[in-house]
C-alpha cells in the first residue's frame, strides 16, 4: 500500500477545519498548499463518507461532520482510497493463481494478509485529536 498524495492531503483538509465552525475551500487551499480542484475531489470523498459536511450558497464550505476524537488514519485513508491494499492479491475482488491452488493456501499470501492487518491495526492507534491537536 501507497499513502498517496490525495490520502496525505486529506488528513490536511481534516487539520485545515479542525476546530472551525466552516471554511471555504479557498480557505482550505491557503491554509494547506492544496489546490482547488484536488481539494473539491478529496471534499467530496469526505463528505461521501460522512467525515465532513458542505454547505451550498453564499456562506458555503464545508466543516467536520464527525469528531476528531472519533477518527483515525484508517478512516480519512479508506474514505479516500477503500482498496488499501499492501498488494493486489489480498484484494477480495483479486483472483490469484497461486492462492489455493490445488487445494493448497499461498504462505506468502498468508504472512502478506497478516502484515496487512498489522499495518491497518496501526493506522486505527491514535485519534486525528492525538495526531492533530497540540495540548
Amino acid at each position: 500500500m501507497v499513502i498517496t498524495r490525495e490520502c496525505d492531503y486529506a488528513v490536511r483538509v481534516i487539520r485545515a477545519l479542525a476546530g472551525e465552525e466552516r471554511l471555504s475551500v479557498s480557505e482550505i487551499c491557503e491554509r494547506e498548499a492544496i489546490t482547488a480542484p484536488f481539494a473539491y475531489k478529496i471534499l467530496k470523498k469526505l463528505q461521501k463518507a460522512e467525515i465532513v459536511k458542505g454547505y451550498r450558497g453564499v456562506h458555503g464550505g464545508y466543516s467536520m461532520n464527525r469528531e476528531l476524537e472519533e477518527l483515525t488514519l484508517f478512516d480519512v485513508y479508506y474514505a479516500i482510497d477503500p482498496e488499501m491494499f499492501i498488494i493486489e492479491c489480498l484484494n477480495p475482488a483479486y483472483n490469484c493463481v497461486r492462492n489455493g491452488q490445488g487445494g493448497v493456501p499461498c504462505l506468502v499470501h498468508s504472512e502478506l494478509e497478516s502484515i496487512q492487518m498489522e499495518l491497518w491495526s496501526m493506522l486505527k492507534r491514535k485519534s486525528l485529536k492525538a495526531l492533530l491537536v497540540r495540548e
